[in-house]
């Protein structure tokens, strides 16, 4: 680890369970395997305190059983403040708080949150158990898992999945090398783009192009600024509305109302269904569907003509 500053203290009034002493006997408890707690035993003493632990096993090569042991014990109130971060693996039970740039050589777990002044960038795996905050860029050459919001100024990109466990914000690009997954809102400022499915249990906003090599679903709204282009399935709890053409290799449904500036087309052997979550006598102002032309399977909802639909669909402005 290389740094200039370095403070290391639990939250005010918080338990510090970082100082917990581990013991063979508490150890084993937790059914260790038996390689592993052969290797404790001969190089922790009885008595070492939690993260200390952690360290040694890191500084082994043995990452896999610190973050076994991690996952055991769970996550700490203790923070580590930096005025920046390099390494080759970081295993920490509580959280990070660096100034600068944190640039990881293979794994970056924590036990809680994650927040660099720069931008954070890691080798094979970054797993948060809180918030991950970024001033800077995120990248993972691996895949990328947040319990909490995952909050990044500039662009987020992963060469495996991507898992946000509370709200997703970034202001530029958001790359994924597979599948994408949103527990809260999602935001992404410039273009969204996936190899596999997007998957978001409430609404979803999209600046610029939105592209994924399958299925798109979003328990509330979608609002992209350009083209949406699907390898599967598209589907909206509420509504779904494109700047540009909606393009899917599925079908295409949503809630509410559904609205594009170019053509909306489902894939073939496919329908467009729109106003699925409302009654059929509302479809006039909760479940139109507008397009440069008539979709040519559209199932349900008001086809509205082009260019005839409200400014707003119903939904888009409580996407979360």
């Amino acid at each position: 680890m290389s740094h200039a500053l370095a403070h290391h203290h639990p939250a005010p009034g918080a338990a510090d369970i970082g100082a917990m002493e581990l013991t063979k006997r508490f150890l084993r408890a937790k059914n260790p395997c038996a390689n592993g707690f052969r290797w404790f035993v001969r190089h922790i003493e009885d008595g070492a305190s939690y993260q200390q632990a952690l360290d040694t096993l890191v500084q082994a090569g043995r990452v896999e059983d610190a973050c076994w042991l991690l996952q055991q014990f769970g996550p700490t109130d203790a923070v580590l403040t930096l005025e920046h971060l390099e390494a080759d693996a970081i295993v920490f039970a509580g959280s990070l708080h660096v100034k600068g740039n944190i640039e990881v050589g293979t794994l970056l777990r924590t036990g809680n949150h994650v927040r660099a002044g720069g931008s954070v960038r890691v080798g094979q795996q970054l797993l948060t158990g809180g918030d991950l905050w970024s001033d800077g860029g995120v990248r993972s050459d691996g895949s990328l898992h947040t319990q909490g919001d995952m909050r990044v100024q500039w662009g987020v990109a992963a060469t495996e999945a991507i898992h946000c466990g509370g709200e997703l914000r970034v202001g530029w690009d958001l790359m994924g090398g597979q599948g994408l997954q949103v527990q809260g809102p999602a935001s992404v400022g410039h273009d969204l783009m996936v190899q596999k499915g997007i998957s978001c249990q409430r609404g979803l906003r999209v600046g610029g192009l939105l592209h994924s090599g399958h299925s798109v679903q979003a328990d509330q709204g979608i609002l992209v600024g350009q083209d949406i282009v699907c390898g599967m399935h598209l589907e909206a709890g509420w509504g779904i509305r494109a700047g540009g053409g909606i393009g899917a290799q599925g079908s295409i449904k949503a809630g509410e109302s559904l609205q594009a500036e170019g053509d909306i087309c489902a894939g073939h052997g496919y329908g467009v269904y729109a106003g699925l979550s409302v009654s059929m006598d509302t479809w006039g102002s909760s479940g139109h569907v507008v397009a440069a032309r008539k979709p040519d399977v559209l199932l349900s909802g008001h086809w509205a003509g082009a260019g005839q639909g409200s400014s707003s669909l119903a939904g888009m402005a409580t996407l979360g």
